[in-house]
Order: C-alpha cells, then sequence, then structure tokens
C-alpha cells in the first residue's frame, strides 16, 4: 500500500504530543486516526482495519503489549503491524517482540519511526479484507484482554506444571505423572505418549477398556504390537465406548521429531482441546528428552559395551537384591561362571578383533540362553557370570553342562572366514544362608579353576555340603538327565553365527 493511502491508527494518552506525532505523520503522507486510549484504539482497528497501529509500550489501563496481543489474536487485525514507543532500553524491547510488534522505536526518533512505518506496511500481505468486527462497537474492549491474557495465563500454568516433570529420571515415572496432571484439567478415554528412540508408549486408561483403549492408541500413534507399553490404568480416565477421533501431535524439540501425544477427548468435544494438546505436547519435548538422556547415561553406566550384558558392577548391586530375596522366601539360587578357553591363544593367533566377535558371540548365546529372571554379566575380559533364579546345585550343574555345549557348538569365524574353535569353562556354586555376592562368586570361581585344571571345557561344582573341599569336576552329563530337567533350569539356547569382520574398536 502506498504511503499516501495509509491509514494509521495513533494511541497517545497525551494529548499535546500526540497532535504534534499526528501532524509529522500527515506530513509524511500517512491518514492518521487520532485514540486517546489503548481501548479506543483498538475498538477504531476492530471495526475499520488500518495499515498499522502506532502505540506507547506503557500505557494507562492497557499496555502496549496488551494492545498488541489482542490485535494478533482476532481475525481482523492478525496482520495489522503494531509499532511500539517507549523509553530506550533492553528490557522494553525484550517486551515488545514477546508481543508481537513489527517494531520498538525510541520515544522522539521520528525518522526511525516513520522507517519502520515503511518497512512494516511494506510487509504486510495484501488481504481481502474481509474481516471487519462489525461488533467492536458493542463489545468491552478490556473483556477481549482479559479473555486472551487468562488465556495466556492458562497456558503458562500448562507450561510451568509440564516442565516441572524434567527432574524425573525416567520415562515411566514421567509419564505416571504427567497423566495425573492431565487428567486434572480435563476428562478422556485414553491418554498416550510414544517415543521413537526406544519405540515405547504410555498409555493411562480405565480399567475396564484397557484392551481397547492400547489397541485405538497404538493405531493412532502407528505403533506395533511389539512396541512395549508402560500402563497406568486407574478410574481417572473414562470407559466411554466411544468418542471423537483421538488428537494426535508431534513431540518435537529443536526440529527432531522424540515421540507424540495422543488424546482421545470425550464427548462433546471442546473447543480448546486442540490447543491445549499442542501447549502440552510443545513443552513435554524438554522433559521427554532429559528422561531419554538420563535412561541412556544409566544403561551405559551398567552395560558392557562389547557385549550389551550387565558389567560387574550393575550384576553385582542386583544381586544383593536376588540373595535377599533368596534368603527370605528360601528359593535356591545357583551362580556360574564361566571362562573362554584360550582366550589369550585367540588374540594372538587371529588378532584382537577375532577375540572380540568371540566374546560377542558367547554374550549374545548367554542372552538367549538365560531364563526370564536370570541375569547374565560380563564379569571382565573373556570371563561371564549367570545367576540361575530357582535353581539348586544340580540343576546349575545341568543347566551349565548346557550351556557348556551350546558354547563349544558355536560358530565364529575370523575375516577371513575361518572358523575359530571356542570352548569354556564353567564353575557352579549354589548359595548358602549367610552368603554375600562376593563369598559365593569366589567359591564359583574356584570351581571355574579346577574345571581349567581337569582340561578345560568342562563343568565344576562346588561342593554345597563341604565349601571348603574341592570341587568336583563334571566333565560331562547323561544326555537323557538332561533332556529331562525341570521346567524351572534354563533351556538349550540357539547357536549364534557371529562373522569378526565388524569387532568392537574399544576392545581391540
Amino acid at each position: 500500500m502506498p504511503t499516501s493511502e495509509a491509514r494509521i491508527i495513533l494511541i497517545d494518552p497525551d494529548a499535546a504530543s500526540h497532535s504534534n506525532l499526528a501532524d509529522r505523520l500527515r506530513m509524511q503522507g500517512y491518514v492518521v486516526t487520532e485514540a486517546a486510549t489503548a481501548a479506543d484504539g483498538a475498538r477504531a482497528a476492530l471495526a475499520d482495519p488500518p495499515a498499522a497501529v502506532v502505540a506507547d509500550l506503557w500505557m494507562p489501563s492497557v499496555s502496549g503489549v496488551q494492545l498488541c496481543r489482542l490485535l494478533k489474536a482476532e481475525p481482523a487485525t492478525e496482520a495489522v503491524p503494531v509499532i511500539l514507543r517507549g523509553p530506550d532500553g533492553q528490557r522494553n524491547r525484550f517486551w515488545a517482540e514477546r508481543a508481537g510488534a513489527a517494531a520498538y522505536v525510541t520515544q522522539g526518533r521520528m525518522g526511525n519511526l516513520v522507517r519502520a512505518l515503511e518497512r512494516a506496511i511494506a510487509a504486510t500481505p495484501e488481504t481481502e479484507a474481509l474481516f471487519c468486527d462489525l461488533t467492536a462497537h458493542n463489545t468491552d474492549v478490556r473483556d477481549r484482554i482479559a479473555a486472551h491474557l487468562d488465556r495466556a495465563l492458562f497456558e503458562s500454568v500448562l507450561a510451568a506444571e509440564v516442565r516441572s516433570l524434567g527432574t524425573c529420571g525416567a520415562f515411566d515415572r514421567l509419564f505416571d505423572l504427567f497423566s495425573q496432571f492431565v487428567s486434572q484439567v480435563t476428562s478422556y478415554r485414553w491418554l498416550a505418549v510414544s517415543t521413537l528412540s526406544p519405540a515405547r508408549i504410555g498409555l493411562h486408561a480405565h480399567p475396564d477398556a484397557r484392551e481397547r483403549s492400547e489397541a485405538e492408541a497404538r493405531a493412532a500413534l502407528g505403533l506395533p504390537e511389539e512396541a512395549p507399553s508402560i500402563a497406568v490404568i486407574d478410574q481417572d480416565a473414562f470407559a466411554d465406548e466411544q468418542g471423537p477421533p483421538p488428537i494426535v501431535v508431534p513431540i518435537t524439540l529443536g526440529g527432531t521429531t522424540l515421540g507424540h501425544l495422543a488424546l482421545a477427548v470425550r464427548e462433546p468435544r471442546h473447543t480448546n482441546d486442540e490447543d491445549f494438546v499442542t501447549v502440552v505436547a510443545r513443552e513435554l519435548a524438554g522433559p521427554l528428552r532429559m528422561a531419554s538422556l538420563v535412561e541412556e547415561s544409566q544403561r551405559l553406566a551398567t552395560m558392557d559395551p562389547l557385549t550389551t550384558l550387565m558389567n560387574r558392577r550393575a550384576f553385582l548391586e542386583t544381586m544383593l537384591v536376588e540373595l535377599a530375596r533368596s534368603e527370605r522366601h528360601g528359593h535356591p539360587l545357583s551362580v556360574v561362571l564361566l571362562d573362554v578357553d584360550h582366550f589369550k591363544h585367540i588374540n594372538d593367533r587371529f588378532g584382537h578383533a577375532t577375540g572380540d566377535a568371540v566374546l560377542a558371540a558367547t554374550g549374545k548365546l548367554l542372552r538367549a540362553f538365560a531364563r526370564k529372571g536370570d541375569l547374565v554379566a560380563r564379569w571382565g575380559g573373556e570371563e561371564f557370570l549367570l545367576l540361575l533364579y530357582n535353581s539348586g546345585s544340580e540343576g546349575g550343574a545341568r543347566a551349565a553342562e548346557r550351556l557348556r555345549k551350546a558354547i563349544e557348538g558355536m560358530s565364529v569365524f575370523d575375516a577371513e572366514a575361518t572358523p575359530i574353535p571356542v570352548t569354556a569353562s564353567l564353575g557352579v556354586a549354589t548359595y548358602r544362608r549367610g552368603d554375600t555376592p562376593e563369598s559365593l562368586i569366589d567359591r564359583a570361581d574356584r570351581a571355574m579353576y579346577d574345571a581349567k585344571a581337569s582340561g578345560r571345557n568342562r563343568v565344576a561344582v562346588a561342593r554345597l555340603e563341604a565349601p571348603t573341599a574341592k570341587a568336583a569336576a563334571v566333565p560331562s552329563v547323561d544326555a537323557a538327565a538332561v533332556d529331562g530337567a525341570p521346567d524351572s533350569e534354563p533351556v538349550s539356547a540357539p547357536v549364534p553365527q557371529c562373522q569378526a569382520a565388524m569387532p568392537n574398536p574399544q576392545f581391540a
């Protein structure tokens, strides 16, 4: 719009100064409508949207920040640039920018004001001028401003509540607290949060509608059945069988999608439901990222990087809990310590890369071999530990023999596809009252060395009734006895195929 055709609304409570400013703007070719108060200027702008609005940042009753937010929120004036004036200072510029002003000009700088107006008007997109608030004169502008302030306050409260979840430290706790908060603000059939790495879903649903709610949530979020779920099931969610389609919003941080938030609201659908989900999803990104970082750091602190098994420290900490449980409930517990035979020879002959491949293949086999509830760890070097839940001395020996045979049958190759023979010597010790993790592992360690001294590639059991006696070597176990082992014992694991061409350089 050419300057000579541009209509400006000038809001200035100071009659003397605004008259002078209006004259200066008219000299520049603008058509100026003067308003003594922000409310009058807002009514004039809503009734007939101008090319631009000029107002002071700080005015009685209604501030320039409030005025700017009101005009930006109304369809009739959302594209109208607002130039705010006031004293020089970073804080004033900050508030003007956050309010959405097109520019902030220091009072008395007429040249700066004219140039800011020219730039703002030139940057305004052409419109059909179809949006005109014909009821503006019958509506209290202060009520409109109050409504916008209430909405801004509501959003700031939502943001503060969600951001406070950033200290949760784990996804399951984060989702539990998040669902408690959301259920206080709105009612829904189910609430779900998914993450992409790792792929998982947190679900809050009513006890009578869990399966249906989870199926709906997975479909809405595009998550496969195998993605694990963390469920919060209580009556804060509702068991309605039907409702509006779920609202699904991505959770993004710095342009990266971390996951999605889905809310299945109830009938009747509230007009602000989508805005609510959008605000909450935006603020949830930070806490979700923090929880992921904490979980990843904890995982790395407890994991052996080459085999991805538990490391020594994590195994000992968890073993303390298992020993206490065994003593309290009287369940038998056995430990198997295994050492890969002639591992130094493997490294010397085939190279450390091949040695890493052997260790990685052993770790993979152990993970597949263990039952749910068993613990598996890399103890250090070429030594591995298993804690067999609900297994006594006899069951532990049978399990160790099956494991020995599985290791002997592994197919591991070096970079030239040369097969690498792998065997292991295993020592078994069973928990007795008063054992510490160290004493139990020490007896398994002495049994393992007895197996090596007896010729390697065999199992030795530390005698429970005579803990100081020499362990008994078990060169083999009858196949029928193995096949007839109780269901509580570990079963044979599939034999992994491993190529040594892709070792972990950290252990080379």
